[in-house]
């Protein structure tokens, strides 16, 4: 056993120095289909804005289509908004509801917020096109303070930067299409993302799910790959915020699933909390109960946290600490061996 142990560890330490295990909450059903496990229960709400034209339209409800398939495979609450069009649609209202309702204390429960369509920004304010009314990304952070579940949102829309700094805090992920609410023009940033969740060429750790990160990595890219094929340039650059600073960082920061830039004044990197949020996990991820993968998320946590910080330690000092944050990962692991 002991031996099993040993290779558990040094398992586990190439995992989080080199290729990052993803990580990932266990999932449940679509709310058009009965939920089956309440104490770990992932909702997806898929908000479609106004069209504008019907090829635009057209566009974001295939997009929709795609997150809704993901949601039935991962087997998870799905929950759209904006399908229906009619010239009293009001929107907002539907989705103050869908938040409102949302349980606000399932720690280990995450709940994604997925914006599909066109946005807006006059120098101040940024908004997302909504049938009806339009939504300010303050009335968002408004409507999202209640809730302390993890969250994830990601606002495919032009000009949905300043929704970062808006929306960016402890224990959420927050994804923009543009880097800038100047960048006004149709982004192609949510139809990549919506295709990357169920992409098996996203995985790029290869450990059999696609955490959010690594879908906002394959959406940057490929949405790269579309200007740089098409010969023009580009006039979306998606950002990616999950430490709190509102600042956000672009898919070039990073090599495979790492980070290999420093942010300025040794602030914390984005991503290892992206890292962790997947919404359809492996069948290895869906065997750990809830409790134990909420501590395993910790501790992996910790080491990055150690591994980011080893400069302050001697090698002794260092070596210890991730010895015994090791084996607390080691100890969880090897009750499923």
């Amino acid at each position: 056993m002991r031996q099993v142990s040993i290779l558990i560890v040094f398992f586990l330490i190439y995992s989080i120095f080199f290729t990052k295990p993803i990580l990932a909450n266990e999932v449940t059903s679509s709310s058009e289909i009965a939920a089956t496990d309440t104490e770990n229960n992932q909702t997806v709400i898929v908000v479609i804005g106004a069209g504008g034209t019907l090829d635009y339209r057209m566009e974001f409800l295939e997009c929709a289509d795609l997150l809704k398939q993901a949601c039935l495979q991962a087997n998870v609450e799905y929950i759209s908004i904006g399908n229906e069009q009619a010239s009293d649609t009001n929107d907002i209202d539907k989705l103050r509801e869908a938040i409102n309702n949302q349980p606000k204390e399932q720690v280990n429960s995450a709940l994604w917020l997925i914006f599909i369509g066109h946005g807006t920004f006059d120098g101040r304010e940024a908004k997302f096109n909504l049938q009806g009314p339009d939504i300010k990304a303050q009335e968002l952070a408004e409507l999202l303070k209640p809730i302390q579940r993890p969250i994830a949102i990601i606002n495919a829309s032009s000009s949905s930067a300043p929704f970062m700094n808006k929306l960016s805090g402890s224990n959420r992920v927050i994804i923009t299409a543009t880097k800038s609410g100047f960048e006004l023009n149709y982004t192609r940033f949510g139809t990549y993302f919506a295709n990357a969740i169920t992409d098996t060429s996203s995985d790029i750790d290869k450990d059999g799910q696609t955490s959010l990160l690594e879908a906002f990595l394959a959406a940057s890219r490929n949405v790269e790959e579309f200007y740089s094929a098409a010969g023009r340039l580009a006039t979306e650059h998606a950002l990616l915020d999950d430490n709190g600073d509102g600042l956000g960082t672009s898919a070039d920061w990073y090599q495979g699933i790492k980070p290999v830039k420093k942010a300025a004044e040794n602030n914390a990197l984005d991503g290892y909390r992206a890292n962790q949020f997947c919404l359809i996990p492996s069948e290895i991820e869906k065997k750990i109960p809830v409790d134990l993968r909420a501590k395993r998320d910790e501790l992996e946590m910790e080491v990055i946290k150690l591994r980011d910080s080893r400069d302050m330690y001697s090698e002794d000092e260092y070596y210890s600490k991730l010895e015994q944050l090791t084996l607390e990962i080691a100890k969880i692991y090897e009750k499923f061996d």
